[in-house]
């Protein structure tokens, strides 16, 4: 009896350790996940974490705001577009098809209704219906039709058109209708690796405009515009050259020419002008667009919708950058200056004593490095500001060969100049 006693107390113990050790287990494997990784690691939660997961992908879909948050190229694109217009060049085309040519009357008729001869693109920037494009946009238009993103066309007159800047203001009347404006920005405060938007009718294509997308590749760049074309397609001479130009990847084409270049803001702040192939007829290259800087369009665009003109500085010379066979020509140790090669009479240049020969070494305080060195310098600069030009006159043109400072106040460049 005391035997089989002993028995059934071993029993009873041994049940008992099974149900407290099965009931320990079944306890552990139902602790939530997030409790085990608490006990794991006393300093992390899974609750943070999850709130910091969904603050950061509403961050990431924020539009841009007054302190400068960053919008997608597609928001950009978005806020901007509606503002981006097709700019047609109407011209009256010749009848007579041998009109001009050799033995041939140039009495040739004309057609009484434009045709478009060419298109471009432009940016309303104004609620009264004033836009900005570009000069060579409008050049020789007998008529120019604007055309919105959402279809609406408006007949449009010339404000103004400045060649020096490639610049022109045009204006539709949008009567009592409602048109998209877009917002103006600061080109002075962009810096290169800026992502940046271009916009604009790319190769008039149907379908409204066309969107692309790069950084800002350098600034402050000087570009000669194409001049004039021989029968080969050659350019056979150079237009004015521009200056403070915003250099970028983002595609620029034909058609692009008076679209804006946008920062990641929503911002306007540049005007595209041409392209590499442009500036350089025959150069392939790839990635290289330029805009005219939005603070240098505000001040034309101001200027000609006041005025319907532009004053530009003006010293009344010509010159070529010295290069080291002209120096040795000239028999000056001088690495860098601009060499005048005429002063014409009556301007600043002459009131000032300038000749040819003379060598400019430095305005403004400014070194001129560089052949468009001295034509960024006047291009900061207004009729009536004053100057100071550091020069040299060789031995060779009768001079002493030494740097000497000379004052000039500007004139304003003559129309046609």
């Amino acid at each position: 009896m005391a035997i089989n006693g002993i028995f059934l107390i071993a029993i009873v113990a041994l049940l008992v350790v099974f149900l407290l050790n099965n009931n320990k287990t079944n306890t552990t494997a139902t602790v939530p996940p997030t409790q085990a990784v608490a006990a794991a690691n006393p300093t992390a939660t899974s609750a943070p974490a999850k709130t910091q997961a969904a603050v950061a992908t509403t961050t990431a879909q924020q539009p841009a705001t007054s302190n400068g948050t960053n919008l997608s190229v597609r928001q950009v694109a978005e806020k901007v577009k509606p503002a981006v217009v097709q700019v047609s060049n109407l011209q009256k085309q010749q009848t007579n098809p041998f009109a001009g040519r050799r033995g041939s009357s140039n009495n040739g008729s004309t057609s009484s209704e434009p045709v478009e001869a060419g298109v471009g693109s432009g940016i309303i920037y104004d609620k009264a219906g004033y836009i900005l494009t570009n000069d060579h946009v409008v050049t020789g238009a007998d008529a120019l039709l604007v055309t919105l993103p959402d279809g609406r066309s408006f007949p449009a007159t010339v404000v103004g058109t400045d060649q020096l800047t490639d610049l022109a203001v045009i204006k539709i009347d949008p009567k009592d209708a409602t048109i998209p404006v877009a917002e103006l920005g600061d080109s002075s405060q962009l810096h290169v690796g800026d992502g940046v938007v271009a916009i604009g009718n790319a190769l008039a294509l149907p379908g409204g405009p066309t969107v692309t997308s790069g950084v800002v590749s350098a600034l402050d760049r000087s570009v000669a515009e194409p001049g004039s074309t021989g029968a080969n397609g050659q350019a056979t001479s150079t237009g004015p050259t521009l200056y403070g130009l915003v250099q970028t990847d983002a595609a620029i084409n034909p058609g692009n020419s008076g679209g804006p270049l946008v920062n990641l803001q929503g911002q306007v702040i540049g005007i595209n002008t041409l392209g590499a192939g442009e500036a350089e007829p025959g150069v392939q290259a790839q990635g290289i667009g330029f805009a005219i800087s939005i603070n240098q369009a505000k001040d034309i665009a101001q200027q000609l919708v006041a005025n319907g003109k532009v004053s530009h500085a003006y010293m009344g010379i010509s010159y070529v950058p010295l290069t080291p066979a002209i120096a040795s020509q000239l028999g000056v140790s001088l690495k860098d200056g601009a060499v005048l090669s005429t002063v014409q009479n009556g301007t600043p240049a002459a009131a000032a004593g300038l000749k040819e020969g003379d060598i400019i070494v430095s305005a403004d305080g400014k070194q001129l490095v560089g052949e468009s060195a001295l034509g960024e310098i006047l291009n900061g600069h207004k009729p009536g500001d004053k100057i100071t030009l550091q020069v040299v006159t060789p031995q060779s043109q009768g001079g002493s060969g030494q740097p000497r400072n000379v004052d000039i106040t500007l004139g304003e460049r003559p129309a046609g100049q």
